[in-house]
Parts: C-alpha cells; structure tokens; sequence
C-alpha cells in the first residue's frame, strides 16, 4: 500500500524508523535553489538538536506538532538517528521549496556512518511544523519513455479537475485520430502523490498513459489532493476521510473525462494501484459511469495489518543486525493497528502511525469496509493484476484470496505476474525496498494488457 496521508514509500530503509513527523514531512520537495532565510532557520534547528537543546526546539513547534509530539520524544528519536547513523557530522547541502505557506528545507546531513536527508518544515512566523530524517536520496535521473511508448502516436494536454472548492493539476493523454476513444482514469496508491505517481525515479502513472494511450486509449491522470493541500484535504483536517482523499475526487474525474471530446463515454474505465486498487470497488459502487474497475495490486486485508507485515519483512532483511530502534519501530506499529482496530476508537482521536498522526475518522471510514463483498456486489468488469514479487500485497494472502472469492464470476479475470514487485516493475527476488530507489518502467505485459481489456470493453479477445 502506499502509502493516505502518510508516506510509506519513504519506509526504504531501517533509518525511516526514526520518523519525527510524518504528515509534514510528506509534503512534496522539489530541489532547487535554497531560499536563504528558511534554510538558515532550518539549520539553527538542526544545530540546536545537535547540542541537545531539544526544550528550545520543542517550544517551537506549532500547534499540530506539539499536540503530535509529547515532550522528549525529539530526545528519543535524536538518540535513535545517532545509534543507527552515528555521530553528526556537518550539513553538507541544502535546498527548500514551498508547499502553501509552509516552507520545506532538506539538509544533506553527513553523519559518521553515513548521509542523512533531515527535512524540516517551518511554517508562519518560524513555527515548527515537521521534522524528519530519512536514508540520503540523490536527485531522481529523469524520467525517460519507456521503450513500448510512441509519444507521435498521442497528444498530452492540461485537464484541471474541479471538485467544489478543489482544483488538481492533470493531464489527458489521448491517442491520434478522430476517436471516440475508450477511456481511462488512473488513482494512484496511498501517500500525497504526484499525477506520475512517482515513487524515486519512477513514474508509475506516466508509464501507463504513456503506454495505453499508444494502444488507442485515452488515459487521464491527476494530482492527488493530499499532494496539493496538505490538511487542508478535508474542511475539518481531524475528519479526514478516504472520500475526503481518494474517493470523491475519482468519481469527479470519471464525469471530467466523460464530457471531454473525443472520449466514448460509455466506456470509461477506472485503474487504481494499491490503495486506489483497494478502493477501486468502492469507487464503482453507484457510479454508472464507470464500466470496468483494473485493481492493480489490491489487498484484501486491511492496510494496518499490511503495514505491520511489510516492517516485519524489513526487518527480516537485516537479520542479525537488526537493531534496538528496528526493533522498537516494528512494537510502535503493532501498537498502532491495535489501537486502530480497538473498539474504542472514536472521532477526534489520533493514530500515531510511523511517527506521524492521522485522526482516527479516516481509519473509522475504513473499518466496515471489505473489498471483496463490495466487488462481489458489483456487475461490471473487473481485472486484477498481481506482481508475484510484491512484499507489501504479498499474492500468498491476498491475491490469493481474490481468485478464491471471484471463482465462477464471469465478470472477473485475475492475472499474476512473475517477476514483477509492487510497482510491476521487473526484478529478482526476493523483492526489497531499494528497489523503488532505481529506475525502471511498469512491464510491458502489464500495460498491453489492460489497454488490449479496455478495448474490448473489459474483456479479453477470444
């Protein structure tokens, strides 16, 4: 799953355990050049942690940070970050980018044992909004076509969707000629994404329009509304929910792209990817615009055991070396779908999930939700796609359970992949999560065959 509100991609390596705040910090950053005064606010920050001064720091947090962080947890992280990375050494670079009004600085931080990314947010008059340190990434390599693209064969152009007071950059990318062309509206997996998708260097999201759209169909994508605003997603941020993230704004572009020209209304199709595979049937349910679901990588457990599951597997990858603060990042996450799965959540509560708090409404919307019986319940076509490498929607639990629930329905193909991990990208097992650092391009198989489905209007040729 990738990843609501939170960020599970940045969950690559064991050093992500020592996440200070992760709603902030998964505000989008882009590297460029580095705004004086924020970046030097940012380092005096950074400083301070260093010297030990965490009562200062911490009497500037703003108002969401000191309800998220009790007092000596920055003491507790720091000593984390220093007991898997070493002694602090020196900023070695910096850049920062503005999300609203909130200024996001990343300090390349050079430790004893290795680099560091520290990501501070700083909002208003200087306030602290987020704090957060990760394994050091390089600048993504551009994004380059994938082979099985034809880029003369479509046109790309602008398509903002509308939803009430909610506006997201995307792109219709449609094939050459007088049409009407089938359609297709992709959702990305969880986590503030971009309308590419992109996870490090790789552009899940581009990669299939790009590769649809060069097999005659169109394809419209979107930024999500977490990526553009933040907490303000929802009118109440402490009543987040999944409609509120994911849903409606689905829903919005599916009519979006029915009005546009060109585009056989009758066949537009909706692909989602992890959590938007997950929610796909929830999506359909009741919007007769929409003729097929594709569910690429979806689960059928809920995402907080997933989540418990994927650190117990990261784990595995370190052995014996395994240490104190893996350990204690594998307990916080029990603890946390323990508390998401009590019965005594109620409204206006926090989850602490990595580091990071999200209002217990959005984990609320989940829980009476099941893919399966809303699947079930559906009419229309329904493709589901597996990488047989995928450790965070590993098939044995539950692409498995797919094809045992969907035997006999006539409407339902199932495919499994081999080779491919959760970005359907290539590779050999077993599957780690280095993998989404290096670039590579959703497999060409995957691609033909959800173009060559929709063609046939959610079906196979015979």
């Amino acid at each position: 799953m990738r990843n609501c509100v939170f960020r599970r991609n940045d969950f690559t390596m064991k050093i992500c355990a020592m996440a200070l705040l992760i709603f902030s910090a998964a505000l989008p950053v882009v590297a460029q050049e580095a705004e004086r005064a924020p970046v030097t606010a940012a380092k005096q920050v950074l400083q301070k942690i260093a010297a030990g001064q965490f009562d200062t720091v911490e009497a500037q947090y703003d108002a969401r940070l000191s309800a998220a962080l009790a007092p000596g947890k920055l003491a507790a992280a720091w000593a984390g970050v220093l007991e898997e990375a070493g002694s602090f050494d020196s900023v070695v670079s910096s850049s920062a980018s503005k999300s609203q009004t909130i200024d996001v600085v990343v300090l390349v931080c050079k430790f004893q044992k290795r680099l560091l990314d520290a990501q501070i947010a700083l909002g208003p008059e200087g306030k602290i909004a987020g704090i957060y340190f990760r394994a050091h990434r390089e600048p993504p390599l551009p994004w380059v076509p994938p082979a099985y693209a034809k880029p003369d064969s479509f046109t790309e152009q602008p398509l903002t969707l509308v939803n009430g007071k909610y506006e997201l950059p995307g792109t219709l990318t449609m094939p050459k000629g007088a049409g009407p062309f089938s359609a297709i509206v992709l959702v990305q997996g969880s986590g503030p994404h971009d309308q590419d998708e992109t996870i490090g260097p790789n552009k899940l999201l581009e990669d299939l329009a790009w590769g649809i759209a060069s097999r005659g169909v169109a394809v419209f994508r979107y930024t999500k509304r977490t990526q553009k605003y933040g907490a303000q997603s929802s009118d109440d941020p402490a009543k987040l929910t999944v409609d509120d993230e994911t849903i409606r704004d689905a829903r919005a572009a599916v009519a979006l792209l029915a009005n546009q020209a060109k585009i056989d209304h009758k066949h537009i199709f909706l692909a989602g990817h992890s959590l938007g595979a997950y929610l796909a049937p929830r999506i359909a349910t009741g919007d007769t615009q929409i003729a097929g679901i594709v569910m690429l990588t979806a689960n059928t457990r809920p995402m907080e055991q997933l989540l418990v599951d994927e650190v117990h597997y990261v784990l595995s990858l370190s052995g014996t070396a395994a240490t104190e603060s893996d350990r204690k990042q594998v307990a916080a996450v029990e603890e946390s779908a323990k508390k998401i799965e009590s019965p005594d959540l109620k409204p206006g509560d926090t989850v602490n999930v990595l580091g990071g708090t999200m209002p217990a409404s959005y984990w609320l919307d989940l829980r009476d939700y099941h893919p399966i019986d809303a699947a079930k319940a559906l009419k229309i076509p329904i493709l589901i796609l597996q990488g047989e490498r995928d450790f965070q929607v590993p098939p044995a639990t539950n692409f498995d359970e797919w094809k045992t629930a969907m035997a006999g329905r006539t409407n339902v193909t199932l495919k499994l992949y081999p080779n491919l991990n959760h970005l359907f990208i290539i590779g050999t097992s077993p599957s780690v999560p280095q993998e989404y650092e290096k670039p590579g391009h959703v497999d060409e198989q995957v691609v033909a065959d959800i173009a060559a489905w929709v063609s046939a209007g959610g079906k196979f040729a015979q």
